[in-house]
Parts: C-alpha cells; sequence; structure tokens
C-alpha cells in the first residue's frame, strides 16, 4: 500500500456505495472534482475501475488518492475489512454516502427472495457501513452520513410496498441515528427523491426529461456539505415537478 503523503493525507475522505454508476457515479465524479479522496464501493469492479479512470481523466493534477472495492454491501465481513482498511490508510473517515440499492415492484406478489434480497441491500447495507463507521465518527467527534433513501420511504405506494419497506426502513433508522448523536458532532441525512432519471427508473410512468436529475442529488449533497457545523437536516424529500401527488 502505498504511503500518503502529508498533502494527500489533509483531503476529506469519502466512502461512496453504489458507485459505478446512476447517482453514486455522479457523487462520486462530483466529490472528487472536490477534493475528496474516494473510497469506491459497488458489486461490479470492471464498472468502478470506468468511473476511476474518468476521475482520473477530469483531474489528472489533484492530489488526492482513491480506491475501488468490488463488494456487496449486504457482505459484513468484506465492509467491515474495507472501513478498517480505509481508516489504516487514510486515518479519518469524513463523509459516508450510502447510496446502493436495488428494486423489484410488488408488494406481496414478488417472491420472498426478492423481498429479502431489498431489505439486505437497501436497509442491512446501509446498517452495517454504519455501524462500522459512525465509531470512528464519534472518536473525530465529526463526521457526515448521508442516506440515500426515497420518496417511497415516505408515502407507501400501492404495487410498491416491498421496495417502500425497505426504505421506510431506512428513514426510520436514520432519524434515530440522527437524534441518538444529535451532540455528537455527527450529521445523518437522509435524502429522499422521487423518480431519478438512472437505470432503475426504466419503466417509470414519465418521461426522464420530468425526473430528477443524478446532478441534482449532487448538487443537494454539495448544499448540505456548505453548511456550518452547527445545522443539522435530518431529511429532505425531493419531488419531480409533474409527479407531485
Amino acid at each position: 500500500m502505498k504511503k500518503l503523503t502529508e498533502i494527500e493525507k489533509s483531503f476529506p475522505v469519502a466512502i461512496i456505495t453504489g458507485a459505478s454508476r446512476g447517482i453514486g457515479r455522479e457523487l462520486a465524479i462530483g466529490l472528487a472534482q472536490d477534493g475528496y479522496n474516494l473510497v469506491m464501493i459497488a458489486r461490479s469492479g470492471s464498472a468502478l475501475k470506468s468511473v476511476l479512470n474518468e476521475i482520473e481523466g477530469l483531474a489528472p493534477t489533484k492530489t488526492t488518492q482513491h480506491t475501488i472495492h468490488s463488494a456487496d454491501v449486504s457482505d459484513d465481513k468484506l465492509i467491515n475489512e474495507i472501513v478498517t482498511d480505509t481508516k489504516e490508510r487514510f486515518g479519518k473517515i469524513n463523509l459516508l454516502i450510502n447510496n446502493a440499492g436495488v428494486y423489484t415492484p410488488g408488494t406481496l406478489d414478488i417472491p420472498v427472495q426478492s423481498f429479502a434480497q431489498m431489505v439486505k441491500v437497501n436497509l442491512k447495507g446501509p446498517f452495517t457501513l454504519m455501524k462500522a463507521v459512525i465509531p470512528i465518527m464519534k472518536e473525530q467527534k465529526s463526521g457526515h452520513v448521508i442516506n440515500i433513501a426515497s420518496r417511497a420511504g415516505k408515502i407507501g405506494f400501492a404495487g410498491d410496498g416491498a421496495y417502500g419497506a425497505s426504505k421506510f426502513g431506512l428513514v426510520g433508522l436514520n432519524e434515530s441515528l440522527y437524534r441518538e448523536l444529535a451532540t455528537s458532532g455527527i450529521s445523518l441525512t437522509a435524502i429522499c427523491p422521487s423518480w431519478v432519471k438512472t437505470e432503475m427508473a426504466e419503466g417509470a410512468p414519465i418521461d426522464g426529461s420530468e425526473m430528477i436529475q443524478p446532478n441534482d442529488i449532487l448538487k443537494t449533497v454539495r448544499w448540505l456539505l456548505s453548511l456550518s457545523p452547527s445545522v443539522r437536516v435530518r431529511e429532505l424529500t425531493l419531488e419531480c415537478r409533474n409527479n407531485v401527488f
């Protein structure tokens, strides 16, 4: 493992899950441009490598350092190893973005295995990451966790009950930790967007031009990170202009 210079160590460190495409890819590229050392996690190693190449191509003179890990966020052992490696390499973790997610439409009409998979990735995955990262942030007395939830985690929609259940769980977990850590220097925010123009939104009832764009999520994250340390934002709901119901 390459030893970091003092300049490289000075940059903030962000862990992003689901970083290989869609919202995660947009966040990774944007935060790299903002001067973050990135730890990017996704199941597809080749897709992660593509994002890393794009980042290095956009910012060849940056002195930030980035690592990629092909992993399923529901793999407790591997996730804990990645977090430990991140702490040993960079000495800190400033930002965790739980973005990885899977979606299967349906409520009781889907296989139990499909429901279990959504709970594993959409809820257990963020739980595992936060369980590993938040103790490090407590030691630092600082840090921000951003959970990319969903509007379906705020409103129960017919035909999407199973996915909604996993996201309602994430929103509830975020709120409890938000209150538990309110005085510890750690911020937790759940971002709950409606349809976002990504592969996951294929087949949505509205056109892609009417959806929230991945860059809107990046702008939201940048706004959250720009606020003073005295501010806490527990939750944000983003809706599509022509799909508010």
